[in-house]
């Protein structure tokens, strides 16, 4: 039988987060270039080879495609395929501090919305400025598929993680792609909160078609602005939970 000593240290262990299909995947490419398998300048096997290969579906491997690109260990190059680009990681030696400290300030919740509305309202900037019409066009599918899953009564919080990563991707800047993609999981925590409270799904559609009628009109200003109301919103939103927590917990007290 375990002694209370023994049941106090088990006691400081918290459950293990399921980790995502394409976090898999990328730490698998990843072992394979440490490993020596892929070396700089290698093609990558096409999207279609991979998910067969790890047995997922395509728009996971194209997730992890974008990760890896993201964190400078693989460069698309149009109608040529995907390269294995290892002999420096400057934007991973640079910006992995930073995120490391991120992840270890996760009760800072207003800090963390500080820091948001420093970073995404410039990622939508960029992303009116840069978007591509495909990135555009992929944007629109991302956010007309959010609409339909609000419509059968989801949250919608997939669909709302792609259009957020869609957009940070057109935003093209290595460093703040890193900083969201080390932190993606962190960032969905809030949305996640924020999309289980009743009409707000609905009212994150709407802002994301703001953000989108910004961003194809080119309009740089108007797509920060949009941003910065889409996390307001969500900020005020979340505290307002943690206020009504709070009195409910002193009331029961």
């Amino acid at each position: 039988m375990a002694s209370q000593k023994e049941k106090k240290k088990v006691t400081f262990f918290k459950p293990v987060k399921k980790v995502r299909v394409y976090e898999e995947i990328v730490a698998k490419i990843k072992e394979m270039i440490d490993k020596g398998r892929f070396k700089s300048g290698d093609q990558l096997p096409v999207e279609r080879e991979l998910a067969e290969v790890f047995r997922v579906s395509r728009s996971s491997v194209r997730e992890a495609i974008r990760s890896l690109e993201s964190r400078g260990l693989l460069e698309s190059r149009q109608g040529n395929g995907t390269y294995i680009i290892t002999a420096k990681h400057p934007v991973e030696l640079l910006v992995n501090p930073l995120a490391s400290v991120i992840c270890s300030q996760k009760d800072g919740q207003k800090e963390l919305f500080e820091m948001r509305r420093l970073i995404e309202p410039q990622l939508a900037f960029l992303a009116a400025e840069r978007a591509t019409d495909e990135e555009i066009m992929q944007m629109e599918k991302a956010l007309s598929l959010q609409k339909q899953q609000v419509l059968r009564g989801e949250s919608g919080a997939e669909a709302d993680k792609q259009f957020h990563y869609l957009l940070a991707s057109a935003a093209r800047n290595r460093f703040l792609m890193q900083i969201v993609d080390s932190n993606m999981n962190f960032f969905m925590e809030s949305r996640d909160n924020f999309l289980q409270v009743d009409g707000r799904p609905e009212k994150s559609v709407l802002r994301h078609r703001e953000l989108l009628d910004a961003i194809g009109a080119r309009d740089m200003e108007g797509a920060a602005q949009a941003m910065r109301e889409h996390l307001l919103d969500i900020e005020d939103c979340l505290f307002e939970i943690a206020v009504e927590k709070t009195e409910g917990n002193k009331q029961v007290s």
